[in-house]
This record gives structure tokens, C-alpha cells and sequence, in this order.
């Protein structure tokens, strides 16, 4: 059974709890967040399989998911990035926010995520126990699709969106 590391509001551990346990039970646990860009500054958003266990089908950024007990949160994010869409690339954090997310199915995401971005213009595998379908879209025609669609995304990507597109703005302004 997989394990989610649990956590204070400081991402401060205080436990271990099986995956599902903790999203019954609505706790706080540790999660990572991927965002690849592609070298036109397009973000890679990939369609959730249609049989995950919540947000099937939802559109979301590259990938996400949970540091197992003792991963570093890199290497976690490594490790789904090239379990979900078969590459791997050189991944920075660039921030960390906390957000909680009830689901229609009595599950309820609440996460201390860790985000991290990378470029990558190579080929893309999906794993399609993961991935339905993937594209890279401009910030532009994500944000316009937020306004207009926003039950087509994952609740934790309408949350983070605004705070990579800033991000990305920096990044751009600075270089």
C-alpha cells in the first residue's frame, strides 16, 4: 500500500498514512507538482486517465504526486514526471503553497505541494494508466480556457495557475 508523508502547515513531518486513508480523512500531507514548459514557453498539460481515482478525465500540468517516506521531493518529482510521460529533464522548485480540495467521490486532496518547473521539447511517452492525452498550450490560451471551462481542469491546477504564470513572467522579465 502506498504511503503518503503527513505534515504540519510548515511541511514539518508527523507521520506516515496510507494514500487513500488520508485522503478519506481529509489530512494534510506532502505532495510535488510538475510544470514543463516547452522552448516556446508553452506549458505541457496532460488529460488524467479516464480511470483515476479523482479528477479522471480533468485536464492538469504535467504531472503530480506524493514523495514516498524518505524520497526527497526532487526525486519524487523526477520519478512520476518519467513514470507519467516517459522523459525526464532538469526540474527547479519554484514555489510551495497549501490547498485543500473536496471531491464529489468523499475524497479530499489537502496538500502541502511542492511545485517544480523544467523545459522539454523531446519526445513525450505517456503512460496510459496515467495520461489520457497531453498538449503544450500558450499561458494565454490556458488562462482564457480557466476563465471560460473551469470545470475541465483539476481543482489543484486552477489554484496553482496563477502563481506559475507569475513565475513564468519573472522568469522572462529577468533573462
Amino acid at each position: 500500500m502506498e504511503q503518503v508523508i503527513l505534515v504540519n502547515e510548515h511541511d514539518e513531518e508527523t507521520g506516515t498514512m496510507e494514500k487513500m486513508e488520508a485522503h478519506e480523512k481529509a489530512l494534510l500531507h506532502r505532495a510535488i507538482s510538475v510544470f514543463i514548459f516547452n522552448s516556446k514557453g508553452e506549458m505541457l498539460l496532460q488529460q488524467r486517465a479516464a480511470k483515476k481515482y479523482h479528477s479522471a478525465g480533468l485536464w492538469t500540468n504535467a504531472c503530480c504526486s506524493h514523495p514516498r517516506p524518505g524520497e526527497p521531493v526532487l526525486a519524487a518529482a523526477e520519478r512520476r514526471l518519467k513514470e507519467e510521460l516517459g522523459f525526464k529533464t532538469q526540474l527547479k522548485k519554484v514555489f510551495e503553497f497549501t490547498y485543500k480540495a473536496p471531491f464529489d467521490n468523499g475524497l479530499t486532496e489537502y496538500e502541502f505541494d511542492h511545485v517544480f518547473a523544467g523545459t522539454y521539447d523531446s519526445e513525450i511517452v505517456p503512460n496510459p494508466d496515467e495520461v489520457q492525452d497531453y498538449r503544450y498550450q500558450s499561458m494565454n490560451d490556458i488562462e482564457t480556457s480557466l476563465q471560460k471551462y473551469p470545470e475541465q481542469y483539476s481543482a489543484w491546477f486552477i489554484i496553482a495557475f496563477p502563481q506559475i504564470m507569475n513565475w513564468a513572467k519573472q522568469q522572462s522579465s529577468s533573462q
